[in-house]
């Protein structure tokens, strides 16, 4: 490759992926150089900035670069994002500094890298975004990372792979490098071929279980509850947090008029096609809906802590199933009351869009 650049920042959702991208570039800027690690294991244990600064400005003696790693850039706070920034303001030549970030927390939440770091980066370095993106974009992606395996797998085998794997995408490469050292390079796959190279099903996404519960289909919901429990390694107190989000998100969008989906991201701090989702189902379930479902997930949330004394996995099986149910109910009430709202049913007086 040519000289590299001083600084990389490699992001994305997906650890598994991150990792993968974060050791093809090591092999091409690490090449008889002088690498040297450091990690960030929690917000309670911060980086020890020190250190990193002092590699980052030493040259190296026994080569003529030295790379410097940051494991999860993520979890750096704004003292330490600035310190770095002000680094790359001058960067020493012989330095390569390589910041890892996974962008998605164990439980789901979202987190970002410093804006600082982030512009820093931008002007003197370069940003390697792994994140395979959700929908059409996810399915271009998988179907561009089957393309450059040189395999061809038929459209059965190719969407059930995608739907195996769910969001454990990190196993996609190692998949195709096995069907290839199977078949060939080029082979051709079908369904049956690609059936035994499958291995266990892959973690789901914590939103497939909102939208399943949102769409009152109890069978799928409960399917990516033992997904998320089981290959997403999710403890029952991760998963209710998520639920607890969801259901927040809709209480601060519920009476809320002439809000489009701009403004319903700007109320919940959520992307604009979620907050789009969160608006529909929050007019969908109405105020009642809303403090069922809420209440629904607090006596849950007593639940988990003991208070029923059945096993966590239960408790959720419990939740989800009157979840889901209630949304069908909700849903047949909406479709016979069309012409008017139910007597006797809870409302909130309508507020304004802030």
């Amino acid at each position: 490759m040519s000289s590299p650049a001083p600084v990389y920042l490699v992001s994305g959702d997906d650890a598994g992926l991150v990792s993968q991208a974060l050791s093809a570039l090591l092999a091409e800027v690490a090449d008889d150089a002088v690498v040297e690690e450091h990690g960030v294991s929690s917000r309670d244990e911060p980086l020890a900035i020190g250190a990193v600064l002092d590699a980052c400005t030493t040259p190296p003696m026994f080569s003529g670069r030295r790379v410097v790693v940051v494991r999860d850039a993520a979890l750096l706070d704004a003292a330490q994002a600035k310190a770095l920034a002000a680094y790359l303001a001058e960067p020493l030549e012989t330095t390569v500094l390589v910041l890892a970030a996974v962008l998605t927390s164990p439980s789901g939440s979202r987190r970002s890298v410093a804006a600082a770091l982030l512009t820093a980066v931008k002007k003197v370095g370069r940003l390697l975004d792994v994140s395979p993106g959700s929908g059409r974009a996810r399915s271009q992606w998988i179907s561009d990372r089957i393309a450059s395996s040189g395999l061809h797998l038929d459209p059965a085998a190719a969407s059930r792979l995608a739907e195996h794997l769910g969001e454990d995408l990190g196993r996609l490469d190692g998949t195709l490098a096995n069907l290839v050292a199977a078949y060939g390079e080029r082979a051709r796959v079908r369904l049956d071929d690609l059936e035994p190279f499958l291995g266990t099903k892959g973690a789901a996404a914590p939103w497939d279980l909102t939208d399943a519960i949102d769409s009152g289909d109890s069978t799928a919901a409960i399917g990516v509850l033992h997904r998320l429990l089981a290959a997403g390694e999710r403890q029952p107190i991760q998963v209710l947090a998520g639920l607890h989000r969801h259901y927040a998100a809709m209480l601060r969008l519920d009476g809320v008029e002439d809000l489009d989906e701009a403004a319903a991201a700007s109320l919940t701090g959520l992307r604009p096609f979620p907050a789009k989702k969160a608006l529909a189902q929050s007019r969908r379930l109405g105020y009642g809906g809303l403090v069922d479902a809420v209440s629904l997930v607090a006596r849950a949330d007593l639940d988990l802590r003991g208070v029923s004394g059945l096993p966590g996995e239960v408790v959720l099986e419990i939740l989800v199933a009157r979840l889901t149910r209630q949304n069908r109910r909700r849903a047949g009430i909406a479709a016979t009351t069309a012409a008017g709202p139910v007597a006797g049913a809870r409302r909130r007086p309508a507020r304004a869009a802030r």
